[in-house]
């Protein structure tokens, strides 16, 4: 039973992923495009935690950890860079 919920769970989030290309590369704005991009790192560290538990191991937890923190950081000097035009004042 809960083969069949990873399997769900891991396609409805490729299909977010998907989507989320989608407004990446169509964005009619750059706030969409950062948004498009912040929701990938979100769908990228759900696919990660759910490949970890559809394998039993734990280094993907700690795999997704630093995607976290990868992601967070890379969003918010984005975004410091669209608003301002620098990121380290």
């Amino acid at each position: 039973m809960i083969d069949i919920a990873l399997t769900i769970a891991l396609v409805a989030v490729a299909l977010a992923q998907v989507l989320a290309m989608v407004r990446l590369v169509i964005g009619p704005s750059s706030g969409d495009r950062i948004l498009a991009l912040d929701t990938m790192v979100v769908n990228a560290i759900g696919l990660i935690v759910l490949l970890g538990l559809a394998q039993g191991t734990n280094i993907y937890f700690e795999g997704a950890l630093l995607f976290a923190m990868l992601g967070f950081v890379s969003t918010v000097a984005y975004a410091r860079f669209v608003l301002r035009g620098d990121i380290i004042e």
